[in-house]
Formats: structure tokens, C-alpha cells, sequence
């Protein structure tokens, strides 16, 4: 089968690798008829993800159809179309038993699928524990629709639900890329007083104005005038990090008021600096680190109630062949991309 592959650092390749088989009676075989390129996958390829194993088949962003599952397997059956998480868990740990199923003490506990083990941007994946990481997509469901529900959509349902969001906050979204996407669209579920949402990128603020119309939407050079208009009390009550880029954690914590909540979302490149002495008296709450991804059923459960719609995310199509040709675009940011859809056979 057709598979891109982390070679080494800074290079993949599409390669023919034997399709995977059951390995554990815990296991189930996916025919992925659709996956998608996420920030993550060029993290690995920059180098940035030490865990990553070369030679692993990258992509963890993928639904499809159900081909066999191992004898434990009960959830779901072969026929079944299926959202595939991000994160492997056991479901038994100590982690796992309390809802931070990214600290799955497994060997392949967390983000393993395209990162420690053969991941999605292929014809076929193997998904280990595939009670946990298998949710069945409703009826009236499409494979688009359902998508991103198991890694963005994920962490953007898993970042709003930790943020403690009250109706009366005004929230501030840092990055419009298609994860602050997500994390907007989930923040919406709480009906804040307001969201403020700051990105650098003119066509990603063109789309939150265009999409999100309630939203404020403002560009960096003009976040500082647009906190001292919206916001009492000297900054957000809540700030969302979901960007990554080379000012952005700083910017969290400068714009977030006296104890607010600042949520990190944001998958870095290089160290970020805390500077405790200047920040002496905000009395901020933290919240950091990979998605707990154990909310899918409920994230379906929404999109099949027209609650959350991601589909203007995916601006552009590609088969599983054409994959080098839909790395190039969306890490370039070519022709307006947010999100590519790569089509299986």
C-alpha cells in the first residue's frame, strides 16, 4: 500500500510499505478513505518532535471504514465508519481512569499514530486499543464533516473545557490557523460576552471576519487598542495560546488581566521563557500541555446536531498519490489553504 513515510529530518517520502495486520487482540484494521496534513506532521519533518521514530508512516488526522478488528474489540465492527483519535489509550492507568488520556501509561499511551507508530496518511492504519480510539460517525455524518474530530476538534473541544468559561468572560483566541479555528468553534459552545481572536495572517483574519461575523478579529500590531477597548479590566479573563509562534506565549500572559486562565494549546518549536519577576502579581493560572482526546463521541454528537462545522476549513482536496504536491501548499500557505483533505482509494 501507498504510505508517507518520515525518512529523516526534513525529508518524506511516499513509499510502498505491506498493508498492516492485526497485532493484538485490542487492535482494528481502518481503510482510511480520507486523512489531512496537520502543523504537527511538519513539526516531526523540521525536527521538532524528539519522539518521533523514522521510518513510521506520518498522519494522525484521518476517518475511515472499519476492515477487521481483534477479539477484544466490540465496539465497533468491520463495516463501520469510524472518526480515529489522535491519542492511543488503554483506558485502565491511573491517567486514563481520570480523563488525561494523553499521560496513557501504555508503551503507545498519548500521540502515537504518526509519531511512535504507522500513522494514517496511508491507504490502511492499524489502531491500537481500538475500543478507546474508535468512535462510530453518525448516520447522516459525511467522512469531511467528521474529519478533524479526533485531533483539532479534539484539542479545541479539550482547550475550551478547561479554560473555565464563564458567560460573562471575554476570551482571547491567539492563531487562526485551522486548530484556533476549532478552538474558536468550541469556545462558541460556552457563549462568552465576547471573543476576541488575534491573528497575523490577512486571509485566516479575512476568514474569522467573513465566517464569524460576532467574532473581533484583530491583526497583532492593533491587539494592544483592541484589549484597552474590550476588556475593563486590564486584559482578557481568559486567553487561549493556540498559535506557537515566536512571540505568542508572551503575548498570553501580557494580555491576559489579573488572575485570568491562559491556556496553552500551542505545540512550540523552541523553549519558551517564563519571566516570573515580570509577571510578579497577575496571579495567573497555567494550563498546559497535549490534548486529553476523550471527548469524540460528543464532538460528533454536535456536528451531527449542526452545532460545529469545520468543512469551510478544507479548502482544498488532494488524492493519497498527489500527497508531496499537498505538503508543499499547506506548508507554503499557497492559495488561501487552512486544510487539505487527502482522498484514499
Amino acid at each position: 500500500m501507498l504510505a508517507y513515510t518520515y525518512v529523516s529530518q526534513g525529508n518524506f517520502q511516499l513509499t510502498e510499505k505491506p498493508k498492516p495486520e492485526l497485532a493484538d487482540a485490542k487492535d482494528a484494521i481502518v481503510r482510511v478513505t480520507l486523512s489531512s496534513i496537520c502543523t504537527s506532521d511538519l513539526h516531526i519533518k523540521h525536527g521538532a518532535v524528539p519522539r518521533a521514530v523514522p521510518g513510521i508512516t506520518v498522519g494522525h488526522e484521518m476517518v475511515g471504514i472499519v476492515e477487521s478488528v481483534g477479539s477484544e474489540v466490540s465496539a465497533v465492527k468491520p463495516g463501520d465508519r469510524v472518526a480515529v483519535n489522535v491519542e492511543t489509550f488503554c483506558g485502565e492507568c491511573f491517567f486514563c481512569k481520570r480523563g488525561y488520556v494523553n499521560n496513557c501509561t501504555d508503551e503507545n499511551g498519548g500521540w502515537a499514530l504518526g509519531c511512535r507508530i504507522d500513522g494514517g496518511q496511508a491507504e490502511y492504519v492499524r489502531v491500537p486499543y481500538a475500543e478507546q480510539g474508535l468512535t462510530v460517525i453518525p448516520e447522516h455524518v459525511s467522512f469531511e464533516q467528521a474529519l478533524f474530530t479526533g485531533d483539532i476538534l479534539a484539542t479545541g473541544y479539550w482547550a475550551a473545557r478547561i479554560s473555565e468559561i464563564t458567560r460573562e468572560d471575554t476570551v482571547l483566541i491567539l492563531g487562526a490557523g485551522p486548530t484556533g479555528i476549532c478552538t474558536l468553534l468550541c469556545v462558541m459552545l460556552k457563549h462568552p460576552k465576547q471573543i476576541i481572536v488575534c491573528e497575523k495572517d490577512p486571509d485566516r483574519l479575512d476568514f474569522v471576519r467573513k465566517q464569524y461575523p460576532d467574532v473581533i478579529a484583530a491583526a497583532p500590531d492593533s491587539l494592544e487598542s483592541t484589549i484597552r477597548e474590550n476588556c475593563r479590566n486590564g486584559g482578557a479573563d481568559v486567553v487561549l495560546e493556540v498559535a506557537g509562534a515566536k512571540d505568542t506565549f508572551r503575548m498570553a500572559w501580557q494580555y491576559a488581566r489579573p488572575n485570568a486562565v491562559v491556556t496553552v494549546v500551542a505545540l512550540y518549536e523552541e523553549d519558551q521563557v517564563l519571566p516570573l519577576p515580570e509577571m510578579y502579581g497577575k496571579n495567573l493560572t497555567f494550563k498546559t500541555g497535549g490534548v486529553d482526546g476523550c471527548d469524540c463521541r460528543e464532538i460528533l454528537a454536535l456536528i451531527a446536531e449542526g452545532k460545529i462545522d469545520t468543512t469551510p476549513l478544507i479548502t482544498h482536496t488532494y488524492p493519497l498519490e498527489q500527497i508531496e504536491e499537498a505538503y508543499d501548499l499547506f506548508e507554503n500557505r499557497r492559495d488561501h489553504v487552512i486544510k487539505v483533505a487527502l482522498k484514499g482509494k
